[in-house]
């Protein structure tokens, strides 16, 4: 029988082969997944033997992996500012740039009456509701799996009777005043989705598809939020679309505009008042 180190070596150089990226960690994933251990509690058992019980589920996870599935997918959650949400093919994957979004909007001060636009799996609203508990926090999203998702998160968190979650295509069955939306819209160009890694072709198309230029679903927002807000707009962004939101935000009677990069140096969120 082959050992956890063993597995973890073998594996590695497989994934290696297969164009994953931080391919031992994700065998260390997989493996403690498995198992229904810790990451690192494997580095107490290098030694220890696998059971044919144990190596046939951890095969199955490995070759989806190998094949481009999501770690996030095969684990069933994903780590996001400090907590676990569940992840799945009803909302995407959430990303390093979306976490800064969140301590970006955290570091402007508490907001009263808040909403997430184009919500996924939650983990935007869910995380401004749980550092504000005095807010009140609603979500929307056009995609019934999603919206699912996002209560399931909700639940998970018992955070269920904070978040108003709602079907809405962006702000069309909003109603009301906000001091703060906040969103991470669809924002890659159509051309382009077919170029994404395998990993993120698994997200909701609907969730990544922004149109011939990928600024399709902004010139829609854009009017729509200055119906409803009364405060500030933060959103997240393509790396090359910080000038042309510039100008549509400017053009909407948007005040203090400012694009902002991310930790690799990239224009990745806009922020705005309005009102």
């Amino acid at each position: 029988m082959k050992t956890v180190l063993e597995v973890i070596q073998a594996t590695t150089a497989y994934f290696q082969k297969s164009g994953i990226e931080s391919p031992r960690l994700n065998i260390e994933h997989l493996l403690a997944h498995v198992l229904g251990k810790k990451r690192m509690e494997l580095y107490l058992e290098f030694d220890r033997p696998l059971s044919e019980p144990e190596l046939e589920p951890l095969r199955a996870l490995v070759k989806r992996r190998a094949a481009g599935e999501p770690l996030q997918h095969l684990l069933g959650t994903a780590e996001f500012h400090g907590r676990s949400f569940l992840c799945d093919k009803r909302g995407l994957v959430p990303r390093p740039e979306t976490e800064q979004l969140c301590e970006l909007v955290l570091a402007g001060g508490a907001a009263k009456r808040v909403l997430d636009i184009g919500t996924g799996s939650g983990v935007i609203a869910l995380t401004l509701a749980t550092a504000w508990p005095e807010a009140q926090v609603e979500a929307v999203d056009l995609s019934p799996d999603a919206l699912a998702l996002a209560r399931e998160n909700a639940a998970r968190l018992e955070l269920a009777g904070r978040v108003q979650f709602l079907a809405s295509d962006l702000l069309a069955s909003v109603t009301g005043e906000y001091d703060l939306i906040v969103a991470n819209l669809p924002y890659i160009a159509r051309d382009e989705i077919a170029t994404l890694t395998r990993e993120v072709r698994h997200d909701p198309l609907s969730a990544l598809d922004g149109g011939p230029d990928g600024l399709e679903v902004f010139r829609r927002f854009i009017p729509q939020a200055a119906q409803h807000l009364r405060g500030r707009l933060a959103l997240e962004i393509g790396h090359d679309q910080a000038d042309p939101l510039t100008e549509l935000l400017a053009a909407h009677n948007f005040q203090d505009i400012r694009p902002q990069t991310d930790y690799q140096g990239k224009d990745r969120f806009i922020f705005a008042t309005y009102g």
